[in-house]
């Protein structure tokens, strides 16, 4: 099971699978939703961690899942990254600068959209603490989750820290020998 959750909605499975080619390996888990109806459902059952959206979709516009996301607090605080190949639409509904999600123009190459994403990551969080205490939950994002990772990783580290002991006794004992 994965740590982390990242939704794509795009109509295009051509841009869902490059999107999900050009993600950083990592511990997370890629959900994929071919329409804005689709794709807004998935928000609410699934809660990811990151939403990357398009702004042209079938069914329920890129548009009215925004703002269904910005209604809702507990939704407000998941980062979101807009994608769009008509910049100038996305204009006309949402001017600049993007206060709330990072906006990646189609096509886009992995650079971007990973400077995207850390964008995304880091309005969310100026926003995540107006959207807890609007919905009374936890601060933004699954801290349950980030916990467990920050064990796991403390644990990985006193493995490491173990065997570097170990290396620097054997190494000591080298030493000793050598010189006796």
């Amino acid at each position: 099971m994965s740590a982390h959750k990242i939704l794509v909605i795009d109509d295009s499975k051509v841009i869902r699978m490059r999107v999900k080619d050009m993600l950083p390996q990592g511990n997370f888990e890629v959900i994929e939703a071919k329409d804005g109806l689709e794709g807004f459902n998935l928000i609410q059952s699934e809660r990811p961690n990151l939403i990357m959206l398009d702004f042209l979709l079938p069914k329920m516009s890129g548009w009215e899942v925004f703002q269904s996301v910005q209604e809702r607090p507990e939704l407000k605080a998941i980062p979101l990254v807009l994608m769009s190949g008509r910049k100038e639409e996305v204009l006309e509904k949402i001017p600049e600068p993007f206060e709330y999600f990072a906006f990646v123009e189609k096509p886009f190459e992995q650079r971007e959209l990973v400077a995207a994403i850390k964008e995304a990551m880091i309005k969310a969080k100026k926003h995540a603490p107006v959207a807890a205490v609007a919905s009374g939950a936890a601060p933004a994002g699954d801290l349950a989750a980030e916990v467990q990772q920050l064990k796991q990783q403390v644990a990985q580290m006193h493995g490491e820290i173990d065997l570097l002991k170990k290396q620097l006794g054997q190494l000591v004992t080298f030493i000793k020998q050598r010189l006796s």
